[in-house]
């Protein structure tokens, strides 16, 4: 019996809305009843299918469907303990009942006990007159999913397409089973041969297109999903994969023009906008990918990629002060990502603006980001403010972390030269020289008031010449 129907012509539930607008009691057959608690469930309508199931048993009692769709509701809600009784006692009643092993066997599903409720199916199956049932089957599948065991679940979801090959739920399945195995050659001979007996199926030759490019065979690919638009000449979807498959080829024209189809034929998206937005960019059109970049965040405030795009062009113009409004906009959505404060750390300190860069590294610190380029980062941050002594300890803290570091230790030896400590400025210079000899360019970059002086240059010679000092 088919249980579902569309709410806009079906008597039986307007006239069970209106029972429960006006309050009256009107009779309905149980076979009314179980659709209308089958749409609620099916619809998420969850107080409703309590109500519907309520009044069916005031009116149908001993009817075991509509008991059995008090278990699953009870199962959805995660009364296990309920259901669990309710279906003993139905199992008591009806033992050949296979909806009743269904219920059970999702039960168990739920719970996480997967085993036991293949076990169940199992169980359920000797019921049928062929051992066979499409529901079973995909359900089976399902299971078999969720233990990860990929080939299993490609056996029974394979015999749901023997049973119904237009299944598109265990179409879908089949293909991801060998994704998730890496099998992407046997995926493209299980849909050619799918084709084979299917061609007008649109949604195979899409789903042959994208494990082509899976593969990098993206001109495959392109005559896939072509052949899948010209079934369906308004399939977003190919259109959508044929682009990505073009912008892999370089074609960024052609891949602009279908998704701007996509964006016809449906309200237009976050996606296409950014796609169309790196297409142009590709095509060193940076304003009109940052316009697009634009639209795609408009459309999705939350979506980081495109603005983290325009943040990216704008530091290849090295435009940083605009970019530093364009960061801030995203640590205001989200000031606990670690990536958009290193943005802002070195925007900021290619503006000479320190203490804002100083702040920045030190929330990635606060975030755990103890890499040794924010080290070195913060540590430069607080040399160029003039706070010698807190760049200091910044290394300091550093070489806990990082032994015998060069970097760390020729910006401690500068920093301890500058404050007069000649000590240890000349104990760093050593170490460091002695691990990196080349590195001592950077030491003259940051520090070329030392590095000039002629005491310091009687100390790289002894240092080359491995004289003792």
């Amino acid at each position: 019996m088919d249980l579902h129907f569309d709410d806009n012509n079906n008597l039986s539930l307007k006239r069970f809305e209106r029972m429960l607008k006006t309050n009256a009691v009107f009779f309905f057959d149980s076979s009314e009843f179980e659709k209308i608690i089958v749409y609620y469930i099916d619809n998420g309508k969850l107080n409703l299918a309590k109500k519907a199931i309520e009044l069916a048993l005031d009116q149908h009692p001993e009817i075991i469907a509509i008991r059995t769709l008090k278990a699953e509701l009870l199962i959805i809600e995660d009364k296990f303990n309920e259901a669990e009784k309710l279906l003993n006692e139905l199992e008591h009643f009806e033992p050949t009942n296979i909806e009743i092993y269904i219920q059970k066997a999702l039960l168990f599903s739920k719970q996480d006990k997967h085993t036991e409720a293949i076990q169940i199916f199992e169980f359920a199956l000797q019921l049928t007159d062929d051992g066979s049932d499409l529901e079973v089957f995909s359900l089976m599948g399902m299971e078999y999913l969720y233990l990860e065991n990929f080939e299993k679940a490609l056996i029974y979801f394979n015999k749901c397409l023997d049973i119904d090959p237009e299944d598109q739920s265990s179409l879908f399945n089949v293909i991801y089973c060998y994704d998730m195995m890496d099998q992407y050659e046997k995926s493209i001979q299980f849909l050619q041969k799918y084709i084979e007996d299917q061609p007008y199926n649109e949604t195979a030759w899409h789903q042959l297109g994208k494990e082509f490019s899976n593969l990098g065979k993206y001109i495959e690919a392109i005559k896939s999903f072509d052949f899948a638009i010209l079934i369906d000449d308004k399939f977003i979807g190919a259109y959508l994969e044929k682009g990505k498959a073009l912008e892999k080829l370089e074609h960024y024209y052609d891949a602009i023009d279908n998704y701007n189809i996509c964006n016809e034929l449906d309200d237009p998206s976050a996606f296409t906008f950014l796609r169309i937005g790196f297409c142009y960019e590709r095509l060193n059109q940076t304003e009109k990918a940052v316009d697009f970049y634009l639209k795609s965040a408009e459309q999705d405030p939350y979506l980081d990629k495109p603005v983290l795009s325009i943040i990216s062009i704008l530091f290849t113009k090295r435009d940083y002060q605009k970019s530093i409004f364009y960061i801030n906009q995203l640590i205001n959505i989200d000031e606990e990502n670690l990536e958009y404060w290193r943005l802002y750390g070195h925007a900021n300190m290619k503006i000479a603006f320190f203490e804002e860069a100083a702040k920045a590294y030190e929330k990635c610190l606060k975030l755990k980001d103890n890499s040794i380029d924010i080290y070195l980062e913060l540590a430069d941050a607080y040399y160029y403010s003039g706070d010698l002594f807190q760049s200091i300890k910044t290394l300091l803290k550093a070489e806990i972390y990082f032994h015998n570091n060069a970097e760390i230790q020729y910006r401690l030896s500068g920093l301890y030269f500058l404050i007069k400590n000649n000590d240890m400025g000349v104990k760093y210079l050593k170490y460091a020289h002695r691990i990196k000899p080349k590195v001592l360019s950077h030491f003259q970059k940051l520090f070329p008031i030392i590095y000039n002086t002629k005491g310091f240059q009687n100390l790289i010679q002894n240092l080359n010449s491995n004289n003792p000092f």
